[in-house]
């Protein structure tokens, strides 16, 4: 009997001192891992590099967090970065992270500041939507997003330079509030990143209509007016416009997954 008894005991031992590993290796894996699923998918849907400060995950909470997102400027622009973004939250439900679908209730991106550059008659901005990669429909888990909000938008925007004219011209870009993503068309996470990116160049055509030169804001807005005519299949039509979204390449999950690959990867080295 006190032999069972001790065996027992070992056994338990043995799936506590499991489960607590296990659960640590989650933790300290789970940060890294979102980091470089972030960046990964980013870098993909926007053909530029993409880079995180860090990334914050509670698997368990529900909640995500990254830190100092960049996103580099195409070839050729005096500018190493187009876009910072300083803070980004997101809650999820985590009831759904094994389900098909992955519900994920809010995200907020906060603080954002963009460095528009005219170059002839193009833009970074335009030449960062042209480089995007047309995607095929994401095949793996679907993503419905509740809410997205992005606030403190300020675009800084570089003109070329008139004589007796200031060259540099910033927007205050007001806050993007999109609904029910995801709903019509299977969206993952670098879907997400191309569909935010043409949401703000939007808000920077909105605002910069009776400041920026004309023949800027005609070429940006035929630029967006053409990448939203030459993707409907990436757009899916929606009851307003934040319900039109770009599909992309990698779902979240598929993302992270790949980020843990990558990382083990490299620890092995």
């Amino acid at each position: 009997m006190k032999k069972t008894t001790k065996v027992i005991y070992i056994v338990f031992s043995v799936i506590v001192i499991a489960a607590i590993i296990i659960t640590a290796a989650v933790a300290l894996f789970a940060d890294r891992a979102l980091k470089m699923a972030v960046e990964s998918a980013g870098s993909k849907a926007l053909n530029v590099k993409v880079k995180v400060d860090s990334a914050d995950l509670s698997i368990f909470a529900g909640k995500a967090g990254l830190k100092n997102l960049a996103i580099d400027n195409p070839p050729g622009y005096e500018q190493q970065k187009l876009l910072e973004l300083q803070d980004t939250k997101v809650v999820i439900q985590t009831s759904s992270l094994l389900s098909d679908t992955v519900r994920i209730k809010e995200i907020k991106l906060d603080g954002a500041t963009l460095a528009v550059e005219q170059k002839g008659l193009s833009s970074n901005l335009q030449d960062l939507i042209k480089g995007m990669p047309q995607q095929e429909e994401p095949s793996g888990k679907k993503l419905l997003i509740d809410t997205l909000e992005i606030t403190n938008i300020t675009a800084n925007v570089k003109m070329l330079p008139i004589p007796g004219k200031t060259d540099i011209v910033t927007l205050k870009i007001p806050a993007i509030k999109m609904t029910n993503l995801g709903s019509d068309k299977k969206i993952d996470l670098a879907a997400l990143t191309g569909q935010i990116i043409m949401e703000i160049a939007r808000g920077i055509i909105e605002q910069g209509l009776d400041i920026l030169p004309k023949d800027m804001i005609n070429a940006m807005n035929s630029t967006l007016g053409g990448a939203l005519n030459l993707s409907k299949d990436i757009f899916g039509e929606g009851k307003d416009k934040g319900e039109k979204v770009l599909k992309g390449t990698e779902d979240i999950g598929k993302g992270i997954t790949d980020g843990l690959k990558d990382l083990l990867k490299k620890d092995k080295k």
